[in-house]
């Protein structure tokens, strides 16, 4: 594991209640922005989109499933990708665990993609998912919600990302040089323009309230990476997370069992020096 400072245990005892301080100090500041979104104001939706589902054609207010509250993961799939982003792909690994818990608590689950419903359920079998996964190809949904950008907004240069402007041709330089990028970009059927572009991740909110749907929330990455919870562990491990672009998909690991130890941890990839990236 090379080198790591060494000392006694009242040393390290001195040191982590230092640092149990600033854990502390984190988690009320978490407890108040948990309370600033629960107030944030709703927004009525009121174009009406649509959905194909395992059911068929759904529209927003029947997602939710019977329950008032939904939460869409907006996971990165193309109409053109052969595959979906591994590193939304690793995060999506986290929610089949979590579904029977937020059921019980009024609260619907689901993935959306732009891809047809075909490819949606070939690749959630593929990954051995079981939550939701609908499709919004033909609809507006995910360029509404700020995770898909048209030709014209790519050329213009009037699409943002997280509530900021986004400069496409800036992001195609700074991922220029990067094998990772393109590697990952190669994995989902698409070329580096193709990748950066057109897609990005994200978490939508909705309530349902006497029959009328309201937009609650909105993250995207890298704040959505509060979603990968192995990533929370690996932050705990000795050597801690990985910042690596993700290339790998869960079911490729053993076939990367040859490589780098980084390269098969992709899970907590984040690419700082540049917010509009999958977790």
């Amino acid at each position: 594991m090379g080198e790591h400072k060494v000392g006694t245990r009242e040393e390290w005892l001195a040191a982590r209640r230092g640092l149990l301080e600033r854990e502390k100090e984190l988690i009320r500041l978490n407890d108040e922005l948990a309370r600033e979104r629960r107030e944030l104001p709703w927004v009525q939706v009121e174009k009406e989109y649509r959905f194909q589902t395992d059911e068929g054609t759904k529209t927003l207010a029947e997602l939710f499933d019977g329950r008032s509250q939904l939460l869409a993961y907006h996971l990165m799939f193309g109409p053109e990708w052969t595959a979906a982003c591994p590193g939304c792909s690793g995060l999506a690994d986290h929610l089949d665990g979590a579904l029977v818990h937020l059921n019980a608590r009024d609260v619907t689950m689901i993935c959306v993609s732009r891809a047809s419903h075909e490819k949606l359920q070939a690749y959630r079998r593929r990954m051995g998912w079981t939550f939701p996964y609908v499709s919004s190809f033909g609809s507006d949904f995910n360029f509404d919600f700020g995770v898909s950008f048209t030709e014209e907004q790519r050329r213009t240069g009037e699409a943002e990302y997280n509530f900021e402007p986004v400069d496409f041709a800036k992001v195609l330089d700074e991922f220029a040089g990067s094998d990772s990028m393109a590697e990952a970009a190669a994995s989902c059927g698409t070329d580096l323009a193709g990748y950066v572009t057109t897609e990005g991740p994200g978490l939508s909110a909705f309530a349902l309230s006497e029959g009328i749907v309201y937009h609650t929330y909105s993250s995207y990455a890298p704040e959505s990476n509060f979603m990968v919870f192995s990533g929370q562990l690996l932050e705990r491990a000795p050597k801690g997370g990985d910042d690596s672009v993700a290339t790998l998909r869960h079911d490729e690991y053993e076939d990367a069992a040859g490589t780098t130890a980084t390269s098969v941890q992709p899970l907590t990839a984040r690419k700082r020096s540049n917010p509009r990236r999958a977790p």
